[in-house]
């Protein structure tokens, strides 16, 4: 009966895998998300704020707190915490999610877009441009 059990259990992760896979497509491409960052680059920069906040430590950090940013009160007040589920849901419609942000830009509709990009992040959050702008 254990057997079963374990059977059971190994089927039902194995095809909640694949609906992974077909739900999401292939693993995220920071490669790819590099070249979608050019798009946030005409405000935004990884290591010090433009027209928009620095993306260096974005992962855990709360939305509206770089020091010395002017954010709009709808950020400041919108209690969000940056990690890949909040931040998906925000470039998806940024004025959706924080209605009242200054962020007047309509977001990216393509999950893999986004899902790269996202990538892209966490991985120049490690390196060496971002560990020595903290």
């Amino acid at each position: 009966m254990r057997a079963v059990a374990q059977a059971i259990a190994a089927c039902v992760a194995a095809v909640a895998m694949i609906a992974a896979s077909l739900t999401h497509g292939a693993a995220p491409d920071p490669k790819a998300g590099e070249a979608i960052y050019s798009r946030c680059a005409a405000c935004h920069a990884l290591a010090y704020d433009r027209t928009g906040p620095r993306h260096c430590g974005l992962f855990g950090r709360r939305a509206g707190t770089v020091p010395g940013f002017d954010y709009s009160d709808a950020m400041k007040k919108s209690g969000i915490v940056w990690n890949e589920a909040t931040l998906d849901r925000f470039l998806a419609d940024p004025l959706r999610t924080v209605p009242g942000t200054a962020m007047g830009y309509a977001g990216i509709k393509d999950p893999k877009e986004r899902a790269d990009l996202i990538a892209y992040l966490q991985q120049a959050d490690r390196s060496p441009e971002c560990r020595s702008a903290r």
